[in-house]
């Protein structure tokens, strides 16, 4: 074989173990070492890379990100922004349970703008997120209402929101948060309002689902559960009365779930 095509082939493993590693020590490995430290706080499960602001601008650049989710990020936008705008009525308030990399807020604000929604709201418990999502909204920013709010213990009162969309946020909460935050969007959501929830979801093919695998133990371990007892239709269904409409992506390695509370 050419000497070149192994240079190209060696170079190419080399900054493929270079971007695995550098998302290593900003995920998972934080995580390990402030176990290893003690160090329990109520943000002590949030990744480097989604609370450090340097960390932020470097990562969250929608090419990159539309490649981590293997291309599916725009088809699952799409299908939130298409039943919100459908849904959505004059007046009504949209919440935003957290600030998602690439996109998904800016567009999403937009369309709900565009369907003269009462209220936006764009929340998270981490400052530095919230900021970061205000530079990217453009002449949307000041439309929007900016609160540090913790998924897991929110600050907003009964049945006070229409739509609420969380957008990749469950498979990074530990276990017992992540019903938590269910509830807790349960809560704030108005009856005949919507859950749109963006997730990983159990593969279809068993190669993809051993590669996937493979992915949450080493970086993601909190979302492995996602595949079966921690399904959030299951645990919705199982708390009070809801409809569901579920779109899966890329041999169902994805999912956009629509909930609406009865």
């Amino acid at each position: 074989m050419n000497i070149f095509v192994w240079y190209g082939f060696g170079g190419v493993l080399l900054a493929l173990t270079l971007v695995a590693g550098f998302f290593f020590v900003f995920t998972r490995g934080t995580l390990l070492v402030r176990e290893l430290l003690g160090r329990h706080t109520s943000s002590s499960h949030v990744y480097p890379m989604y609370s450090d602001m340097w960390l932020i601008r470097l990562v969250d650049h929608q090419p990159l990100i539309a490649a981590i989710l293997l291309f599916q990020y725009r088809r699952m936008v799409s299908r939130i922004g298409q039943v919100l705008a459908s849904s959505l009525e004059k007046n009504q308030t949209v919440m935003f349970t957290s600030c998602a990399f690439g996109n998904v807020v800016p567009r999403l604000v937009e369309a709900s703008a565009t369907a003269q929604a009462g209220r936006i709201l764009v929340t998270d418990l981490i400052d530095n997120e919230l900021t970061h999502v205000r530079s990217k909204l453009g002449p949307f920013a000041d439309r929007v209402e900016y609160l540090q709010n913790d998924a897991t213990n929110s600050n907003l009162p009964d049945s006070s929101v229409s739509a609420n969309i969380l957008f990749f946020l469950l498979h990074e909460l530990p276990h017992p948060l992540k019903a938590r935050a269910l509830d807790e969007a349960a809560r704030v959501l108005q009856t005949g309002g919507s859950l749109y929830i963006a997730e990983f979801h159990r593969p279809r093919l068993w190669a993809l689902r051993v590669l996937s695998y493979l992915y949450f133990k080493v970086f993601e371990p909190y979302g492995l559960a996602l595949w079966d007892q921690e399904d959030p239709q299951r645990y919705l269904n199982q708390k009070g009365r809801w409809s569901f409409s579920r779109s899966t992506y890329l041999f169902s390695n994805y999912q956009v779930l629509v909930a609406t509370k009865l």
